[in-house]
Parts: structure tokens; sequence; C-alpha cells
């Protein structure tokens, strides 16, 4: 596989790898009878698509490291974590209790659906939520097993594995840092970059690399050097997906305009925003922010307002500001493959100015 390809080579790879393994788990459950298929082919269609960007990261990683570029163990390995990355999506949707994700409906929605439109007994909402909750736990154990069974050397798979783990727990952890977040209603820039770390820009970029060079048998200086280009380019990413939040084009983000001011998502550029804000703006965005009912024209005058503060102009240079260190961590790398580092930084524009 040709790294500068990663982008469109892997996605083909990695879709490959995710139907097969979907297949084994299919025979292996086939016993449970077929009220489970609903539930399983919930699972396949979630990891259909999408960006890909933690697999490619991960293979970038392994090819940063010297690893072989036809080993198809590290496709196996680097597809485990869009099963990583789906399992914190569907558990997101039912915290922000999100009606939409990617232009179709949130998983508990569709199964309350489900459940409705079969007149089953019960609150069709609760059975929306509660399958939602064993699907992201089922694509969670998921991650893992397919993690394992990649058949690479087993001493870098537990080196790898380690990494992995620690992935896991940060991504939790950040995510019940967004949900104090909006819960206390605080809009302090540094406790939002922080969830912005935690939450999103280590599990997307810093480790998955980690992961792909850990599996190849990378130094620790390498590993190192790779937290300086992973970490300022996952929070450039996530900052991204903050403006996307408010000023996407639904079309394009697949999510309905202004969602993250409905759900109130403490993010940088609303903090920004609360800072900038006059007071008759402060107790607009305070009455606005976090209003499930928010109607077209209120979501609108929210965005006139996160604008007109500066906020939206900060953010935007921030992740120019970001974007620079990143270029400036890959030049000094040591990196063995050079089709990697080119790989990794036609991944970053790919992350950081994309409008989905």
């Amino acid at each position: 596989m040709s790294t500068q390809d990663v982008t469109a080579d892997l996605a083909t790879a990695v879709q490959s790898e995710l139907d097969g393994f979907v297949d084994r788990q299919r025979g292996r459950l086939a016993d449970l009878g077929p009220e489970l298929v609903p539930f399983l082919d919930a699972a396949q269609a979630f990891v259909t698509g999408g960006k890909r960007l933690r697999p490619a990261f991960c293979y970038c990683g392994w090819r940063a490291a010297g690893g072989d570029p036809d080993e198809r163990g590290v496709v196996r390995a680097a597809s485990s974590l869009e099963w990583l990355q789906a399992s914190a999506l569907v558990h997101d949707d039912v915290m922000d209790g999100s009606d939409v994700r990617r232009g179709r409906p949130a998983v508990h929605r569709a199964f309350e659906s489900r459940h409705r439109n079969a007149n089953w007994v019960g609150d069709a909402a609760q059975f929306g939520v509660g399958s939602a909750i064993l699907l992201g736990d089922l694509m969670l154990s998921w991650c893992d097993e397919m993690f394992r069974s990649s058949d690479l050397d087993r001493e870098r798979l537990v080196r790898a594995a380690y990494v992995l783990d620690l992935c896991k727990s940060e991504v939790v952890g950040g995510q019940f840092l967004d949900l104090v977040g909006q819960s206390t209603g605080v809009n302090s820039i540094e406790q939002a970059m922080r969830i912005v770390r935690y939450k999103a820009a280590k599990y997307t970029v810093e480790r998955p690399l980690h992961v792909g060079a850990a599996l190849a048998g990378a130094d620790d200086e390498l590993i190192e050097s790779l937290s300086r280009v992973g970490v300022p380019l996952g929070e450039a990413f996530q900052l991204r997906d903050d403006v996307l939040g408010v000023f996407g084009d639904p079309e394009v983000t697949g999510k309905p305009a202004g969602d993250d001011l409905r759900e109130g998502k403490r993010t940088v550029l609303l903090a920004r925003a609360f800072e900038n804000a006059n007071g008759e703006q402060t107790r607009a965005l305070s009455e606005g922010v976090g209003r499930p009912d928010l109607d077209p024209v209120e979501v609108d005058l929210l965005r006139d307002i996160i604008a007109s503060t500066g906020a939206l102009a900060a953010v935007e240079d921030q992740i120019a500001t970001l974007e620079a260190r990143v270029d400036a961590a890959l030049t000094t790398a040591p990196i063995v493959d050079a089709d990697a580092r080119e790989a990794i930084a036609q991944l970053a524009k790919r992350a950081t100015h994309r409008q989905s």
C-alpha cells in the first residue's frame, strides 16, 4: 500500500476488514436467534464509510517507525480503532440527546422507532437508549478483540495495547469532563481546551500514531516526537469540529444547523464568545445555549453573536497556530519513512480544512 495514497487505499482495506469481522461475529452469535440481526446490522452500518482518520494515523505511525507497508496485520489493528470511535459516538449521541448522526437517525432514535413501529410494550425511548448503550459496549469490546486478532508480534502487541488502553481511559475521562462542563455551565477556555485534548485530540491523532509506531517497534524518541505532532493536530481537528458544529452546512455535516448550541456543548468557541461578550450578548448566550427547542432564527442570532464577539476569528487563528506547530514538529521528527512524513502532512490538511 502506498503511504502517499493512504487516505484512499486504506479506506477500502479498512472497510473490508470491518465487514469480515462482523461476518465472523454473525456466525459466532447465530445461536442467539434472529432478534440479534438488526442489532448487528446497526453495528455494521455505523462503521460503513467515514473519514477513517484514526486507522490512517495508525498506519502512518507504523510506517513512520519502519513497518512493512504490505503487512496486512497492521491494517486489521488499525481498523479496530473504528470500533472505539463508533462506541464513543453512539454513547455521545445518547448523552447529548442527538437525533441525527451523519444524516441518519442516531442509533438510540433508530431503535426507539423500531420499538414504536412494532407496537412493542414498554417505553420506546427507554428501549432506544438501552439498545444504544449496549451497542456502544459491544463496539468497545470488538475494538479489543479485533486488535488482538491482528497476528502481529506478541510483545509489540502488548506494548501497543497499553497505549490503546490508555486511549480508551482518556476518551471516557474527557467525555465526563464534557458532561460536567455542560452541567455546570462553566465557560473557561482552559477547561474547554482540556476537554478538547482528552475527549478528542489524543484519541483522534496522537494515540493512533503511537499505537502504529509501537506495533512497528518504535523507540521512545519517535513516540515523543509523534506526540509533538499529534497533540496540536488533534486539537486543531477538534476546534474545526467545534466550528462546524455551529457554523457548518447541515447538507455537508449530516447534523442539524447549530446542534452544538442546542446541546449546550462547552467548546472553546463558546468560551471565547462568553469571554468577549457584552452584557446583552452574555444574556442572549446564557438563555439560548443548551435549549433543545432553539429554532433556526434563534440559532442564527446566536451565530451572529459568536461571530461578532470575535470568537470565530480567534478560533480560526488558534487553528492556524496549531497547524504551524504541527508543521514544525513534523519537519524535525525522526520518521524513518519519508512517504509517511508526507502522508501525515496530507492527513493534517484533511483533518483541519474539512467541511464535515
